[in-house]
């Protein structure tokens, strides 16, 4: 939807999208006339509208609300992108591809990009019926294309979303890759071709260690934005950058692309696989993922931590025994009435020591018990 809005000169664009979740949760997401995402100020704004009702300056008359047209070629469309965007001098003939689709927007699209290009393909979950959408499917269930690529002896695995604008990956050796992989995997391969613009990637407060550790020894930056891809895309055009994405599996390639795009991913990532000529195992030995402990924490009020002297005397300790070797994140979940702990470090138990730690005195100061 970003890319034909942007190149059919429409005024915006529309989605039904539910992300990752099931069909019950479907929501609007609009894009302007530029492909890009509304700013939250303007969607605010549209949502105060939706439920005030709008004032009779925004009402239309029933005479010129205009007409319905179907673009019968924008499947052909947009996997005419995708394709331009694949080096002519690589081939992708005879690769082994498993894909799942979640039986959402990407289920045609995604496999017969692939098939056109050369490749072998096998997929799951390409049969929507409207309400099986990420139902068992789809990137937060990668071991259904993880069987997949094993019981087929596939090259590479991508489990997408439901409105495929993230990809988690599965090696041929059957271990799933997230996103901080993947942009690392994609970071290195546009350094060494001197592409990567700024030499820095953007990812996001919750990108584990072990991202800003493969970038660092390639002499790769790493800016972290706030959690969202919306905000990692900020950050990529407000300095220039044109690669960013979420551990999640938002991958983002500012040059091409105005959003995150799971089947654009994919062909970034094969791309790397034959320029380099190694399987996806060799290509994640980049990447030692540090041991990540998430607690959530249902808090009453949502002050700063800062204030909270208990709080700041336990991390202030943890992260002194931690030093270099770790992180401590802390913030407020946006939706509920949560607090958010997480603690990296290189080792697990150490991770949940710590983090249990900081819940503890949270809970103390603010908990809604």
């Amino acid at each position: 939807v970003a890319y034909l809005t942007k190149s059919m000169r429409a005024d915006a664009g529309v989605m039904i999208s539910a992300s990752h979740n099931p069909f019950e949760d479907n929501g609007i997401k609009i894009f302007g006339a530029d492909g890009f995402k509304l700013p939250d100020e303007t969607e605010l704004e549209i949502e105060r509208l939706m439920t005030d009702g709008p004032s009779p300056e925004f009402r239309a008359e029933a005479g010129k609300v205009g007409k319905a047209k179907r673009v019968d070629d924008a499947l052909g469309r947009y996997t005419v992108f995708l394709k331009e965007n694949f080096p002519r001098e690589l081939s992708i003939e005879g690769l082994r591809v498993g894909f799942d689709c979640a039986n959402g927007a990407a289920y045609q699209l995604a496999p017969q990009t692939f098939r056109e290009l050369g490749a072998e393909v096998m997929a799951r979950g390409i049969s929507p019926n409207g309400r099986n959408i990420n139902a068992g499917f789809g990137s937060l269930y990668p071991e259904i294309v993880r069987e997949l690529v094993m019981e087929n002896n596939l090259d590479i695995g991508i489990a997408l979303d439901g409105d495929a604008d993230r990809a988690i990956f599965v090696d041929e050796k059957g271990n799933v890759l997230d996103g901080d992989v993947i942009l690392a995997i994609c970071a290195i391969d546009l350094h060494t071709r001197g592409a990567l613009t700024g030499e820095t990637v953007v990812a996001t407060v919750m990108s584990n260690l072990g991202l800003q550790e493969a970038l660092k020894q390639e002499g790769i930056n790493l800016v972290r934005a706030q959690v969202g891809d919306r905000y990692v895309l900020e950050e990529m055009i407000k300095s220039g950058y044109v690669l960013g994405g979420e551990q999640s599996g938002h991958t983002i390639f500012s040059d091409v692309s105005t959003t995150g795009d799971g089947t654009l991913s994919a062909l970034k990532v094969v791309e790397v696989m034959r320029r380099t000529g190694k399987p996806l195992s060799e290509l994640a030995k980049v990447f030692r993922h540090f041991p990540q402990k998430l607690i959530n924490v249902a808090v009453r009020e949502k002050p700063d931590f800062e204030t909270l002297p208990s709080v700041t005397e336990v991390l202030h300790q943890v992260e002194d025994e931690l030093g270099e070797s770790g992180r401590v994140l802390l913030r407020y979940s946006g939706t509920e009435n949560k607090a958010r702990v997480m603690v990296e470090c290189e080792q697990t138990e150490k991770c949940k020591e710590y983090a249990s730690q900081i819940a503890s005195a949270i809970e103390r100061e603010i908990g809604s018990v």
